[in-house]
């Protein structure tokens, strides 16, 4: 049986780590699920997931030059609905009150006119801004080291 990448397989998870799970394959082989790949949901431990000895089912997503086969759990399952919040919906914890971070202000309502973000506007724009401001920084850097050989020299 070939590994390639796109295959669907079940294997045995062999181990566990803190970055991942590995699994072994058919044809006595092994390859590892990064954390990321386990759920669709953030994944803080693995063992809160898997355990070792546990039958999954896996996809492989990549085989590199090595032959190391990386795995994904969540990309082998169909993908949960995400779940929308519509218009009325609240967030959960409270009684119609909105809730908001407590070190945030509110959002200051202005009249009259749009007002234009401060940054640029567009990646052209701030690339420019970037360039000016390290040409003026290696210039003030240079500057510095001029100085500064010259008190070295005597």
């Amino acid at each position: 049986m070939g590994f390639e990448v796109g295959s669907i397989l079940e294997g045995k998870v062999s181990g566990i780590t803190k970055f991942g799970a590995f699994v072994t394959l058919p044809e006595n082989r092994s390859g590892l699920v990064h954390i990321s790949e386990i759920a669709y949901s953030y994944v803080n431990d693995v063992h809160d997931h898997l355990t070792e000895g546990q039958t999954v089912t896996v996809k492989v997503i990549g085989i590199d030059e090595n032959n190391r086969i990386n795995l994904s759990i969540k990309q082998a399952l169909p993908q949960p609905p995400r779940q929308e919040r519509g218009p009325g919906r609240r967030p959960a914890g409270g009684q119609g009150m909105e809730r908001r971070p407590m070190n945030r202000r509110p959002a200051p309502v202005f009249q009259g006119e749009a007002v234009q973000p401060k940054g640029p506007a567009s990646f052209e724009d701030q690339l420019k801004q970037f360039m000016a401001s390290s040409d003026s920084k290696l210039s003030e850097l240079h500057m510095t080291e001029k100085r500064g050989s010259r008190r070295g020299r005597r």
